[in-house]
């Protein structure tokens, strides 16, 4: 082995200053022979440091370079707390390559930091597509069944007359399976948040009007509401009606029926 091989992995740490005093000091005897290959190497690793404070690589500095630069650090203050009258100050070029060492260790918390946020960033997007999509299927599942109660020879067509002659008249089509599905069309929306309440009145004397779903027009007047799965007591209807109720809804009428309808 030539006398340089047992330098190689010196010239970084000597430029940093991380050698402890035995490495140190055999270095620079070697050095001091005038050495061509070492003495362009240290130049180069000086070079290297000196660019350190303007870089930022993604991998943080191992463990051994911390602990050496540490050591060193602490080496230097040690040596110069016994005798101040002969206290030296830290080599700029010592403070350099601790600052760099600084920076590197900062820049790799923050850039894992951004790819957190990333990350986090792209499950929320991903979760909003899924539930637009799984919103779409939902709308789309309920147009089918609408489509269904409304062309099935078999859905019962129920007409609902206004009470004010000058409103439209409202249809309602039931299916003893799938549902039923009220539409209308130029239908006035109703008066603040005030909503279109449908109830189910039973055939049985005495019996109270039951409470359906709630709607509002939308901004052209366009109705038309989906009630899945009426109650089995649809069969015992006599007919339907619709008051207008406050917002979510009534358990009884508190307006007179706007539109009733008498099932056949």
């Amino acid at each position: 082995m030539s006398n340089c091989d047992q330098f190689r992995e010196m010239y970084e740490a000597y430029a940093l200053g991380a050698l402890d005093a035995a490495e140190r000091a055999a270095f620079e005897a070697h050095l001091a022979t005038g050495c061509p290959d070492c003495t362009r190497a240290v130049a180069e690793a000086r070079w290297v440091v000196s660019q350190l404070a303007y870089l930022a690589p993604e991998a943080a500095p191992s463990d051994m370079l911390k602990g050496r630069l540490m050591k060193t650090v602490r080496a230097e203050g040690a040596e110069t707390k016994g005798a101040a009258s002969a206290k030296t100050a830290i080599p700029v070029w010592l403070w350099a390559g601790v600052a760099a060492l600084l920076l590197v260790t900062a820049y790799s918390e923050w850039d894992s930091v951004r790819l957190r946020n990333e990350i986090r960033q792209t499950n929320e997007r991903t979760a909003a597509l899924l539930q637009q999509r799984r919103n779409l299927e939902a709308q789309l599942e309920i147009a089918k069944r609408e489509a269904s109660i409304l062309m099935d020879p078999s859905s019962v067509k129920v007409a609902l007359t206004a009470k004010n002659p000058q409103m439209p008249a409202l249809e309602a089509m039931w299916h003893s399976q799938m549902g039923l599905v009220l539409t209308g069309q130029r239908v006035p929306m109703p008066s603040g948040k005030r909503v279109l309440q449908l109830w189910l009145i039973p055939k049985a004397p005495g019996s109270k009007p039951m409470p359906s779903m709630t709607i509002r027009p939308d901004a052209d007047g366009k109705l038309m509401l989906l009630v899945a799965n009426p109650p089995e007591v649809m069969a015992e209807t006599k007919a339907l009606a619709i008051t207008e109720e406050p917002e979510g809804g009534s358990t009884q009428p508190t307006t007179t029926p706007a539109w009733v309808g008498g099932l056949s």
